[in-house]
């Protein structure tokens, strides 16, 4: 068993910025809902800047500097966001697929597929920030993320939540199985696992019994649960999930 690694988690506010603009204004502010993620003992920040701009904008961006905690700049690897991400200089960048149509990120990245083109991307976002590739669990993608030169792999869990979701245990096994194993491949490679999408409190702390993920990154959920407990409450409450999953790793050591 691989050696049990501390958990983080990552909180996306990328809807609080959807609610801000579905009326147009400033309220509510992504950056005020990143402040109280923080104080509640959040790690870091994830706000993804699409080219439609349909969520995040490019002035939430620039704005979340001044907030003293990390910043997760997920994005597409085309040459407008890495410019803007070599001006930001995020702590992290995750590479994520992106098609308009999408009500939200499907799938994960074809880093095979995305050739020298994405190993540079790579190379130039290394620069300045700690690379993250969002990867589907599959053995090929994860040692191309390697050969491509990440840092990370962030493993897609949104097929495996979709399974939980619809009580499909079968699938929801099979897919476990594959997170599994891709996270013990990835971190056998030197790797940091991260994982997300779609995640709940329930899935995250099953997700957390994997002792080589290092980090969760959740949003939609947490933030659909803060119009009823507040955003304090429901970070406290997934932080604590986590912890449940990850003493498991311990007891089972």
């Amino acid at each position: 068993m691989a050696e049990t690694i501390p958990i983080r988690l990552g909180v996306n506010v990328d809807h609080v910025a959807t609610l801000r603009n579905a009326r147009g204004g400033f309220h509510p502010d992504p950056i005020r809902a990143a402040r109280i993620v923080i104080a509640a003992g959040a790690h870091g920040i994830t706000m993804h800047l699409r080219e439609d701009r349909r969520h995040i904008i490019d002035s939430d961006v620039e704005r979340i500097k001044d907030l003293a905690a990390p910043l997760n700049l997920e994005m597409a690897a085309t040459d407008e966001m890495v410019g803007i991400a070599a001006r930001v200089k995020p702590h992290a960048v995750c590479l994520v697929p992106e098609k308009r149509t999408e009500r939200t990120t499907e799938g994960g990245l074809d880093v095979i597929a995305g050739g020298t083109a994405l190993q540079d991307a790579v190379r130039k976002l290394s620069a300045h920030s700690r690379v993250s590739l969002f990867v589907a669990p599959d053995a090929a993608q994860i040692e191309a993320s390697r050969k491509a030169g990440a840092a990370v792999v962030e493993l897609h869990t949104g097929t495996w939540c979709e399974a939980v979701m619809h009580r499909n245990e079968q699938a929801a096994a099979e897919e476990f199985r594959k997170l599994s194993e891709g996270a013990r491949l990835a971190h056998a490679l030197g790797l940091e696992v991260h994982a997300g999408h779609g995640l709940d409190f329930r899935t995250a702390e099953l997700i957390s019994t994997l002792p080589e993920i290092a980090e969760l990154n959740i949003g939609h959920y947490m933030m659909g649960e803060a119009v009823f407990s507040g955003l304090e409450l429901v970070i406290k409450d997934m932080l604590a999930a986590m912890a449940r999953g990850r003493a498991r790793v311990g007891r089972a050591a």
